[in-house]
């Protein structure tokens, strides 16, 4: 009978064995579980620099087009604001010098990434940081040096751009098809945004292989819009293309009752113009632009970094028709073209 508790004894090691082996098994597993809850536990600080804001100029009651499309995309990585992420938001209110100092308060409150729209913005954040990671939606980016290519950017800065240049020929084309007998067009951009000029080139050789002439409307303030519709009025121009930029969009309300006055036709690059009440937009949804910049911002807090995540070309596009603009205008909209209208306002 001495085998059995010899047997018993056996037994009773093995289970004790086990049991050891699958705590240190438990531990081992818990260890990174353990970790991923408190990285998950942390509240994540996101500034961003927006050249518009929520009290901007004809913003109301219409969301500010840039937050809506990025809580959009917040939401849909998993995040809750005021609980694992805060947005440190700093409007510009079409005051695009004041991105500097925007962007330095951002620097100094510690924000793990900053959000620019717009070239402007993201210079300005450049300037302020060379650590902090940048997710951008701008313009040509590659043209306008803020990323060294689209698929290696380098440095702090990644994110998505908007080739607004390739679209001058595709807007002047709708204008062309929407207003009869069209021979001259104006064009209205503003010098002080580095930016613009590409556009306002595009623009050009678009127009002469349309047969289009050309008539260069600058301006550098805001104040010198009155001026700037006189002077295309002077010039007998038949529409007026504007070019994208910030600034025009913060004074969209403004643009919209100049052309109203002047009876002169528009196309702008983004709807909240034709919303402000411009005739036409042809470009991309800015606001599904900033949800995938959301999704960038996802990306680097998880570990990625900008100077290895390739930029992203926008590739939705809208086209967005005011009828009731066109009726005050005198203008009937072909309807071929409101087939082709992403969206018809009334």
């Amino acid at each position: 009978m001495p085998i059995l508790p010899a047997l018993d004894r056996s037994a009773a090691d093995g289970v004790e064995r086990r049991r050891f082996m699958a705590a240190i098994a438990g531990g081992l597993l818990a260890a990174p579980l353990a970790a991923e809850a408190q990285h998950s536990g942390k509240v994540w600080r996101i500034g961003v620099l927006d050249p518009l804001g929520e009290a901007s100029e004809g913003s109301q009651p219409n969301p500010d087009m840039m937050f809506e499309g990025f809580r959009q995309g917040l939401r849909e990585a998993g995040y809750t604001e005021g609980q694992n992420i805060l947005v440190e938001p700093r409007w510009a209110k079409g005051q695009l010098d004041r991105f500097p100092d925007l962007a330095a308060e951002l620097v100094r409150i510690k924000v793990d990434v900053i959000v620019a729209g717009g070239n402007q913005a993201v210079k300005a954040a450049k300037q302020a940081t060379r650590t902090i990671p940048i997710v951008m939606v701008s313009g040509d980016a590659v043209a306008d040096g803020l990323v060294s290519s689209l698929a290696r950017p380098g440095g702090n800065v990644t994110g998505v751009t908007i080739f607004s240049s390739e679209l001058a020929a595709k807007r002047l084309e709708l204008l062309k098809e929407t207003v009869p007998g069209l021979t001259h067009v104006a064009i209205l951009w503003n010098s002080a945004n580095p930016g613009t000029a590409l556009q306002v080139r595009e623009a050009k050789r678009a127009a002469q292989a349309l047969g289009l002439e050309v008539q260069s409307v600058e301006v550098r303030d805001p104040k010198e819009l009155g001026r700037a519709f006189q002077l295309a009025a002077k010039g007998r121009a038949g529409a007026l293309l504007v070019v994208s930029d910030a600034g025009f969009d913060a004074h969209r309300v403004r643009i919209a009752e100049l052309s109203a006055k002047a009876k002169l036709p528009t196309i702008h690059a983004f709807k909240i113009h034709v919303e402000a009440g411009g005739l036409m937009s042809y470009g991309q949804n800015i606001s599904d632009m900033f949800r995938r910049a959301a999704l960038y911002v996802d990306k680097i807090l998880k570990g990625a970094k900008p100077a290895d995540r390739p930029v992203e070309q926008a590739t939705k596009f809208e086209l967005v028709i005011n009828l009731k603009t066109a009726k005050a205008l005198g203008l009937t909209i072909p309807p071929s073209l409101l087939a082709r209208a992403d969206e018809v306002i009334q």
